[in-house]
């Protein structure tokens, strides 16, 4: 969410925004609805303030003919000021929906475009890998070695549901281990959080009203989480932290829950896309500055860089186009890793900041050294998601002819072998 008054007085800034995200929304609209909310509240402040004086008037000693007149005066003024204030509800209502469906404007470094097509490409690390035999997907390597079951997966949990087994279970929990303990190590505090959250963590991150036929929906209203940032950045929801702790670096891990509404049709084989998965996510609070934000954002972006170099896998990073921006976020990094079987590479992670778009909402805010009051400013980046992408990228990358897939160096001492299904 933006301040109304940066809205009000940056009109064509908002308009700009809207159409580089592709993303339609009518500002003109909103200030008619803010106008008409000032003029409301404008009028039932000086309701309250005359029924006040009138009361007042009515304790003195005056006559009874004076009071009876003062009486009915001030019934009238109630009936007015109760139409007044139901109008100004309404109008309330309106004035909050529009405000959460403003676009955060994108950073002058983002590059046009309607799509991930028009991403585009920063820079490519490492090498494609090259095989002697003809190369597997990771569906057919993964069945073949007893490391995965799709058709009993379907069966328990429906369309896109499936069973990990064996080395790959080792393998999940040894990029768990080895990515937890990296960003550990450079000073980011773990925490597990919920997935399943309330509305209010949702509208919060930005992930409602938009974004609602891609989440899970509980009989009780509440919703199973896409990622671990709607709880993490929830943590602080209504607080005023000390700006001498800032920055505040989380690392959270949680099951995550994807409808992949509107992507039937795609990736409808293995683990690429799937409904229930994990994740261990990056979210860190800085100061409202956006020379921080582009320094923070760097950073969780290089964090996972240098893992994946260490895996040693081939990976190049993307900055999104405008119209592959969420409503929130200023600008995002995708880091895409090879599939050798696709011949393409396939999004990984995604590194976004937000300036204090979220944190507004949130409320979420700390006192600077001029002693005003500030919306902290929010980022994010997948440390891992497990076992989509990541797993599927690895089995690929480092298949071996006999079909079994050498374990990257530095996972082998958690998984105590040098080939899974071996």
């Amino acid at each position: 969410m933006l301040d109304i008054h940066f809205i009000r007085e940056n009109k064509d800034l908002i308009k700009m925004g809207s159409q580089k995200k592709h993303i339609s929304f009518d500002v003109d609209a909103l200030i008619a609805v803010d106008d008409k909310r000032l003029e409301l509240l404008k009028a039932v402040e000086l309701m309250r303030a005359e029924q006040n004086r009138t009361s007042m008037m009515i304790g003195n000693n005056l006559a009874q003919e004076q009071k009876a007149q003062l009486i009915s005066e001030m019934s009238l003024l109630k009936e007015d000021m109760k139409a007044r204030e139901e109008e100004l509800k309404t109008i309330m209502k309106e004035w909050q929906t529009l405000m959460l469906q403003v676009p955060n404007i994108p950073d002058v470094s983002v590059p046009e475009g309607a799509s991930d097509e028009e991403n585009q490409e920063v820079r490519v690390v490492g090498e494609k890998p090259t095989f002697s035999f003809p190369v597997k997907d990771h569906t057919e390597l993964m069945e073949a070695r007893d490391l995965v079951d799709f058709e009993r997966g379907s069966k328990v949990a429906g369309f896109r549901g499936y069973f990990l087994k064996n080395d790959a279970v080792l393998l999940e929990f040894a990029l768990w281990n080895y990515f937890m303990n990296a960003i550990v190590a450079k000073g980011y505090s773990p925490m597990v959080v919920p997935s399943l959250v309330n509305k209010e963590t949702l509208f919060g991150t930005g992930y409602l009203p938009q974004g609602e036929e891609d989440l899970y929906k509980t009989q009780d209203s509440d919703y199973l989480a896409g990622t671990g940032e709607v709880a993490t950045m929830s943590y602080y929801s209504n607080e005023v932290l000390d700006k001498a702790k800032l920055p505040l670096k989380f690392v959270a891990f949680s099951p995550c829950f994807r409808r992949e509404a509107g992507s039937h049709g795609k990736d409808v084989k293995g683990l690429i896309r799937v409904h229930e998965f994990y994740k261990l996510e990056q979210v860190v609070l800085c100061e409202a500055s956006h020379e921080a934000s582009v320094r923070h954002h760097e950073e969780v972006t290089a964090n996972v860089e240098e893992l994946l170099k260490e895996l040693g896998l081939h990976y190049r990073v993307v900055v999104n186009c405008g119209g592959d921006l969420g409503l929130g976020q200023v600008k995002k990094y995708d880091i895409e890793v090879w599939m050798p079987s696709q011949n393409k590479y396939r999004e990984t992670h995604s590194a976004s900041y937000f300036h204090d778009f979220q944190t507004r909402r949130l409320n979420i805010r700390y006192k600077d050294d001029d002693g005003k009051m500030r919306y902290v400013h929010s980022l994010n980046n997948t440390l891992v998601a497990t076992p989509s992408r990541i797993i599927p990228a690895i089995v690929e990358n480092f298949q071996q002819e006999d079909g079994t897939i050498l374990v990257p160096e530095v996972l082998k001492k958690y998984i105590g072998k040098d080939f899974l299904g071996k």
